[in-house]
């Protein structure tokens, strides 16, 4: 512990550190000087120097001087009781943004260490951006991976929001509220993602008071009007718990304790209830010495209340996703008044209020052991591969779909316990075992039964995920998916495959236009090929293949660019066609307005950014589509395919109960699949239906066509063309 008149010292030597005093900066030297020895102290009134330079003469929209600002962030870390890099970070962490300061510079007064936290932290103003939502998503996205570098990043940034939005007021009401909504979707979630939860209190009620300031007055002024008469009735209880504590012998103290504003908020929103109605607005909590005695505590409160069945939980024995740990109760009290009651050990309520903070391990050599600091490492592992899924704003939307940790807790085979948010399905649960395991997997078993994979897992369900060597992720997942790695897994597979069907696709359409010219790839040769490739930008023929593939470019013109064939006369139409196997994957897809099949006679269309699109000849959109003759391909079918088609139909039926289930089981009855039914029209003697059917070609779409046909309450069938 330093003397309290070094404080004094040390403030002397900054100049006008007097005019200081007001803003915070005694304070800070005072908090730091219960935790850090006094070389360290050195570091932080160095940075202080520092920033109070940088940022001489610039005022905050409150009037303050700029310096309060960082100040105030550097005091939110140092009660944490934050390391001395962190809480210089905190001081400097406006100067590359605000003043200018090149982060080389923090790095050469500093260190590396602290300039990477600044940087981490600083936004990309520097970077050109196509929207304000990019350049957000783009800041956050530095900041996310910064932060998995190191966590502190994170910290400094919730400790920076946190004093920026009490001091929100200064600001015009449209700022205001963009503020509020972005703190409460990410920033708030992220402090209880990481546990901290005297920051995400803060954060959510300063956010919900700047987002909805008519809401809060309101409950504000409610919850204050009833304070009085429940700060006796908690008063009353806690000194009745806590002579039963002392007649068991138990060592430990009983708070009361007050729900903060928003989540009262938010359970009123949610479950669609009054004030009057929600029963754990006040409560009280109860801190022992150790684990044991957090369940000989409960014993002792359920023999002094009736517990209310099913609102109790043990998240001692299952910590929560964050590190949480307590014990969770809900009784009867006097007069019937619901009374929730949590129980935890010291370390527990340090860990609770502090999360991740709460061991503080980065001088340690072992940052793993504590496990607020494993829990979220084990997240920031996964935003690894979250952040490869692709632009910004789809990592942007990852995250936050992985920040709320409303979770269920399940079991793998052998027993160990996989937390998931809740509505996650087994296909969640396989990415969350491993990426591959996502990507392999072709059936689930719940409880030993078989499930289809979107199934919704519930609490305490074993889950088994079956996977098939060659197997690949459905595109259709996505749609069901909850978790941010599953998604963004399904994600970068398709893109993967995609871009290596497109390859090939790009390749075939190239070789068959050179062919239309008497020539081929290997003609053209390397040399050339490289030659093109410096002309159009481009760093590789599969980039000029993927583009092709893609329909960003036209083979045709790309064929003759290759050859030097400037005329288009001297080119010779040839009978050639591109082969059609139904097993192209993405880049080759079938037109939804006439529904091809093997045996119809069909056209290609290079359509940008979506490859080949087969129609029909017969299709009625073919004439918009006539006035770009250089996109459209001849195309045929390959001898042999062996895989089902979509194809759809119109019934015109008698209006007769149970109509609709014969016609389905006539059509299960010739071996297809029923993607999708409607009623399209509806009289007193007639039903018309349609039906999107699974074919395999024309024989087959025939043969289910006549034995529709044949159906006694069928009155027409038809299959349907654009």
């Amino acid at each position: 512990m330093i003397e309290m008149d070094y404080a004094a010292t040390l403030l002397s030597k900054i100049p006008g550190a007097s005019s200081w005093r007001d803003w915070g900066l005694r304070r800070l030297i005072d908090t730091l000087e219960s935790y850090l020895p006094g070389e360290q102290i050195e570091l932080v009134i160095k940075a202080y120097e520092f920033s109070a330079a940088a940022h001489q003469g610039q005022m905050r929209r409150t009037g303050e001087p700029y310096i309060s600002h960082p100040v105030a962030v550097a005091q939110t870390l140092a009660d944490m009781h934050m390391d001395a890099q962190a809480i210089a970070a905190a001081i400097l962490h406006d100067v590359v943004e605000d003043t200018g300061t090149p982060v080389a510079r923090l790095e050469e007064v500093f260190d590396s260490e602290i300039a990477a936290l600044v940087d981490g932290v600083s936004k990309l103003d520097q970077m050109q951006f196509h929207s304000r939502a990019e350049a957000q998503a783009e800041s956050f996205r530095k900041m996310m991976l910064a932060m998995i570098e190191d966590i502190r990043v994170i910290l400094v940034k919730l400790a920076d929001r946190l004093h920026n939005m009490e001091t929100l007021g200064a600001m015009p009401r449209d700022k205001r509220v963009r503020i509020a909504r972005e703190t409460l979707e990410i920033y708030a979630p992220i402090a209880n993602r990481l546990g901290i939860n005297h920051l995400k209190v803060g954060l959510e009620d300063l956010g919900f008071r700047y987002l909805y300031p008519n809401r809060y007055a309101v409950l504000e002024r409610a919850l204050k009007r009833s304070k009085g008469s429940q700060r006796q009735y908690i008063k009353k209880i806690s000194d009745k718990i806590r002579k039963a504590m002392e007649a068991e012998g138990i060592d430990g103290e009983v708070f009361g304790r007050e729900k903060h504003l928003y989540s009262i908020y938010k359970k009123m929103n949610e479950k669609k209830r009054p004030l009057a109605d929600i029963v754990d607005v006040f409560g009280c909590r109860i801190i022992v010495t150790d684990a044991i005695n957090c369940y000989r505590m409960l014993g002792v409160v359920h023999s002094l209340y009736k517990p209310m069945p099913g609102r109790f939980k043990d998240y001692v024995a299952i910590p929560r996703i964050n590190g949480y740990q307590s014990l969770h109760t809900t009784l009867f009290g006097p007069n019937g008044m619901p009374l929730e009651v949590q129980i935890r050990t010291r370390d527990m309520d340090r860990v609770a209020e502090s999360g991740v903070a709460a061991h503080w391990q980065y001088k340690a050599e072992d940052k793993t052991s504590a496990t607020p600091q494993r829990r979220a490492r084990e997240w920031l592992a996964h935003l690894v591969e979250i952040q490869e899924s692709g632009s910004s704003e789809e990592f942007l939307e990852s995250v936050k779909v992985d920040l709320f940790p409303d979770k269920i807790y399940v079991f793998t085979p052998k027993g160990d316990i996989m937390p998931l948010p809740k509505g996650a399905t087994t296909v969640d649960f396989a990415y969350a075992v491993h990426t591959d395991v996502g990507n392999r997997c072709v059936a689930a078993k719940i409880d030993r039964n078989l499930v289809p994979l979107r199934t919704p897992l519930q609490n305490s369900q074993t889950v088994e995920i079956i996977t098939a060597r060659g197997a690949k992720p459905n595109p259709h997942w996505v749609t069901f998916v909850t978790t941010a790695k599953a998604r963004s897994a399904i994600r970068q597979y398709m893109k993967n495959m995609r871009s290596s069907e497109s390859v090939d696709l790009g390749k075939r359409l190239l070789d068959r236009s050179l062919k239309d010219l008497d020539s081929s790839l290997r003609k053209v040769g390397k040399v050339r090929m490289k030659e093109a490739l410096k002309e159009l930008g481009l760093n590789s023929d599969s980039e000029l293949f993927e583009q092709l593939g893609l329909g960003m470019r036209l083979a045709p013109l790309t064929a003759r660019f290759l050859l030097g064939v400037k005329d288009e006369s001297e080119t010779k139409v040839s009978a050639a066609s591109l082969v059609i196997a139904g097993t192209e994957g993405m880049v080759v897809s079938y037109a939804k307005c006439c529904y091809p099949i093997p045996g119809d006679e069909i056209m290609g269309y290079l359509s940008s950014g979506r490859g080949v699109v087969i129609h029909r000849n017969s299709c009625g959109n073919l004439i918009n589509f006539r006035k770009q003759p250089e996109k459209w391909l001849t195309v045929t079918w390959e001898g042999e395919i062996n895989r089902d088609f979509s194809s759809q139909i119109h019934v015109d039926t008698e209006s007769k109960t149970g109509v609709l289930a014969e016609v389905a089981a006539t059509i299960a009855d010739s071996d297809s699949n029923i993607e999708q039914v409607s009623v399209l029209d509806r009289h007193e003697d007639c039903t018309v239906l349609n039906f999107v059917l699974q074919v395999k070609n024309r024989k087959h779409l025939a043969e289910i066509l006549r034995n529709i046909r044949k159906m006694p309450n069928v009155m027409r069938v038809s299959r349907v063309c654009a």
